[in-house]
């Protein structure tokens, strides 16, 4: 088990120094940062370094609001002392299929490289809940619910979580587990004012959301705290069908899945993914099922972000409309699909591939 707070230290440094001596690392650190002053780096001062690689791996790209960070690693790399432009550059990040990353290579000479760093970081925050009494056998669950669907982060770049509600709220899907604050906790900036640009593409979404009383809390919670690295909502959960999952990617051409995706999976829960297209046969590659036997899933193969999330709420108002005694029956049906999920993730198949990847990633240095 690789632990995400020491993977730089204890995976990558250790490795490039032993197998590619000459090659400077950058990395974020703290966790969780990405402006320019949270650049650090790994180098021998006896060698001097022809190449040097960047990871950004740790959220998905936005060239705009990064732009100042790859300015400064560019920088670091400059080698003044020996006069010698690296040889190499490498960008590793942890989006697949990237519009985004192929114009920063293009624009900073970067060669491009991909592991799955959510798939590590899920499996590092998610171990041991599997040893626990937090979760109520799926067995024992009584289907009240047709989903549960958290949403903190609402605004800027995270504006389709909006959208997907808009959908909740206008077709009456609101006995459901549903979160969503007043004011935007990272965009400081309230949903009334963060829907006013969505009017282009739907007129009356200012009247939906003013028929809401804001902020909607979950039972025992205020401020939509911070749920990244643990599991939670284990009685809302165990109430519901599925598990709406609203991802940190929703839109343009990348594969950008994190550890909301595997919530459900650790909840032993039926999931939907708010995600860019192709994020189902995206996780399927990495030897998980979805439930298209089930439901429609046509959705994950939509290329128009909007039209995506229209066909997702074709297929919410249709589980929302069958009877309890149907969304129990249909929670039993998806059960052999969520145990598969379950053990993959927690028994060591998910690692595996994720070490394969990981270490062939390397080897292409």
């Amino acid at each position: 088990m690789i632990r995400i707070d020491e993977i730089y230290n204890n995976t990558f440094w250790p490795w490039f120094d032993q197998n590619r001596p000459g090659t400077r690392v950058y990395h974020c650190e703290p966790f969780g940062r990405s402006d320019p002053d949270s650049v650090i780096n790994y180098g021998r001062d006896d060698i001097p370094e022809l190449n040097y690689t960047f990871f950004f791996d740790q959220e998905p790209i936005n060239l705009a609001r990064h732009k100042a960070t790859f300015e400064q690693v560019k920088f670091f790399a400059c080698d003044i002392e020996w006069h010698k432009p690296a040889e190499k550059k490498h960008l590793v990040t942890s989006e697949k299929d990237s519009d985004t990353i192929r114009e920063i290579c293009e624009l900073y000479g970067y060669i491009p490289l991909y592991y799955f760093f959510h798939g590590w970081a899920a499996l590092d925050w998610y171990r041991g809940y599997d040893k626990t009494f937090l979760m109520t056998p799926p067995e024992q669950r009584t289907i009240t619910k047709t989903f549960i669907a958290p949403n903190r982060i609402v605004a800027g770049e995270r504006e389709h979580r909006l959208l997907m509600l808009y959908h909740i709220f206008k077709y009456g899907m609101t006995n459901n587990w549903i979160s969503c604050p007043a004011v935007c906790p990272a965009e400081n900036i309230s949903v009334k004012d963060a829907i006013k640009p969505l009017t282009k593409i739907y007129s009356d979404i200012e009247e939906v959301f003013a028929a809401q009383q804001l902020p909607i809390d979950f039972p025992n919670e205020t401020d939509h705290p911070m749920h990244s690295c643990w599991l939670s909502l284990f009685g809302e959960s165990a109430e519901s069908l599925l598990y709406l999952v609203t991802e940190t990617v929703a839109t343009g051409q990348r594969l950008h899945l994190t550890e909301k995706t595997f919530k459900p999976i650790c909840l032993r829960m039926p999931f939907i993914i708010v995600g860019t297209k192709g994020s189902l046969a995206y996780l399927r590659s990495y030897g998980f099922r979805t439930f298209n036997e089930i439901w429609d899933e046509s959705y994950d193969n939509e290329p128009n972000d909007i039209q995506r999330i229209e066909k997702i709420s074709w297929t919410l108002r249709a589980l929302d409309a069958v009877s309890i005694e149907e969304k129990q029956r249909l929670f039993i049906q998806a059960q052999e699909v969520c145990e598969h999920n379950y053990n993959h993730f927690y028994n060591g198949g998910f690692e595996a591939i994720l070490w394969q990847e990981l270490n062939e990633m390397l080897n292409e240095f």
